[in-house]
């Protein structure tokens, strides 16, 4: 037997045998899949948005994004939930606990380190924007050009 044939037989041994299952690319050209890339990287953003105006619990949260965004990006409890977590192990906010109507409430409230990512934050997507503008600009000089050999 070869050295690769071996390693490759020890390989399957270690594993059980099992081959990895192939995992599908995604459809780059679907809008389904840049909004889901889009809204998952502007939740974040978005939530220090909110709580850099006022403290908030997690529904509230949720729902101002929601607003601010139009409808663009409606955050879960699975997606504000972690992220809170991870704000606040980071000292990027602070959280307190409130009755309201006899339910507990967290509520959430930016530290100073929190107000800070928030401000390099919005510089880091005002640069993308402008990034984004350009390209768009990109694309529409190459539609004009495929359109003028065209008749009708």
């Amino acid at each position: 037997m070869s050295k690769s044939a071996a390693k490759s037989k020890a390989a399957g041994l270690k594993t059980g045998g099992l081959r990895p299952v192939a995992k599908q690319a995604p459809d780059y050209a679907s809008r389904a899949y840049w909004n889901g890339t889009i809204k998952m990287s502007l939740s974040k953003f978005f939530i220090l948005s909110v709580l850099h105006q006022q403290p908030m619990h997690g529904y509230d949260i949720a729902s101002a994004v929601e607003k601010t965004t139009k409808g663009c990006c409606s955050p879960t409890e699975g997606t504000i939930y972690p992220a809170l977590r991870e704000f606040e192990e980071g000292g990027y906010l602070t959280s307190e606990s409130e009755i309201v109507q006899g339910r507990e409430r967290k509520v959430y409230t930016l530290t100073e380190r929190g107000r800070d990512a928030f401000k390099v934050a919005v510089e880091a997507w005002m640069e993308v924007t402008s990034c984004l503008t350009d390209s768009q600009g990109v694309v529409t000089r190459a539609q004009r050009k495929s359109a003028k050999g065209k008749c009708c």
